[in-house]
């Protein structure tokens, strides 16, 4: 079981944000492009990044707790902590934007903001 904590980690990270998406309209998986292109220079940097420090030895990864699937010398579980991660982080982002974008306004959930999150009314029309 051990061999799997990483990949299982990464995992809860996206089963806790998905709702995020589905919820409260995030909207980051809608732009699949734009999230792959501004994915790509953090990918590229810290993937040179990972495999140098590597590759010198100022760090490795315990076996114990990851997979043995390597794309040369970076573990599998390195590099989708590299997607996953930034993922689940711009989810978080955009939600709390909505969430503020709807508080401000008589939004989705029938918010405004001078009362902070007090749902307003109780009618159809709320």
């Amino acid at each position: 079981m051990d061999q799997w904590q990483y990949l299982i980690l990464l995992g809860a990270c996206v089963l806790v944000t998905i709702p995020l998406e589905v919820v409260l309209g995030a909207r980051v998986w809608r732009s699949p492009r734009r999230l792959v292109l501004s994915m790509i220079p953090m990918l590229v940097v810290f993937g040179v990044w990972d495999v140098l420090g590597i590759v010198r030895g100022h760090w490795w990864y315990e076996p114990r707790y990851m997979s043995g699937i390597h794309l040369g010398p970076l573990p599998l579980e390195e590099l989708l902590f590299f997607i996953v991660i930034p993922i689940c982080g711009l989810l978080t982002y955009e939600a709390v934007g909505r969430v503020f974008a709807l508080a401000r306004g008589r939004g989705r959930f029938g918010f405004t903001w001078a009362e902070g999150l007090v749902r307003q009314g109780g009618g159809a029309d709320a």
